[in-house]
């Protein structure tokens, strides 16, 4: 497997991957801190870290989606090209060691998007002085929520991305999963429970409470259930698009 997962990093290394991914990743953290500056300037009760993380957790259900549809795309797209999936199977390596090492390959570099954002986050909180050092257990629960959930986005990815040879179908499953996450809020509890791309939301350290006039930040308990729910998505997504991908025909 470690020569497997090697060889999935050395095929990517022209694709420009971490290009895209930083891309996108800058517009995300600067739409986020210009608003979240704008909000402290029009209210100052605002200045403080749940109003960074809620911010962060609410762009992610926007932009993660998107990054994590990008990201697997360019992964499995490589082998639709030139026979490449037939080559690979020819060997004596098996689909699912395959299928594996792609979506270990995938989540790395998607958890190096979660670090950089825990960093970032901090920095701003720093620069903006906000009162109290960096909630350190608030920032490990936001790093944990985002990779379990984008676990199971990416086992749905891969899935497509594999079993499709248009990527675009799985570029549009990306935004649709973005829109999703952004317009969560809007849904039931119980239909937010199904679209695993609400996690980023349900599955923050903070929510926001809204009243009549006006509303406030808030610490949510945390959601062991929901933690688990997006553990069995994510393994039963990874399962059946394993057993999908591995007995299709090519």
């Amino acid at each position: 497997m470690t020569t497997l997962l090697g060889l999935e990093f050395f095929k990517i290394r022209r694709k420009s991957i971490g290009t895209m991914m930083l891309l996108v990743l800058f517009v995300e953290m600067m739409w986020a801190f210009m608003s979240i500056s704008r909000s402290i300037a029009r209210n100052p009760d605002h200045a403080g870290w749940e109003t960074v993380l809620y911010s962060i957790s609410s762009m992610n259900g926007l932009f993660m989606p998107i990054i994590t549809a990008i990201v697997v795309s360019r992964i499995c797209d490589m082998e639709h090209k030139g026979s490449t999936w037939k080559m690979l199977v020819a060997t004596d390596v098996s689909r699912s060691r395959l299928y594996a090492a792609k979506f270990i390959c995938a989540n790395a570099l998607l958890l190096g998007v979660t670090v950089v954002q825990v960093v970032l986050m901090i920095f701003f909180g720093l620069v903006k002085e906000l009162p109290g050092g960096p909630p350190v257990e608030w920032l490990l629960r936001f790093a944990g929520g985002t990779l379990l959930t984008t676990l199971a986005v990416t086992a749905l990815q891969q899935w497509i991305s594999l079993a499709v040879h248009n990527q675009a179908f799985a570029l549009c499953l990306g935004m649709l999963g973005g829109f999703i996450g952004m317009t969560a809020g809007l849904f039931p509890a119980a239909a937010r429970r199904l679209l695993i791309w609400s996690y980023y939301m349900d599955l923050s350290p903070v929510a926001y409470r809204y009243a009549e006039s006006s509303g406030d930040y808030f610490v949510q308990p945390a959601a062991f259930g929901l933690a688990a729910a997006a553990v069995a998505i994510a393994v039963l997504l990874y399962n059946a698009g394993r057993f999908h991908v591995t007995r299709q025909e090519i």
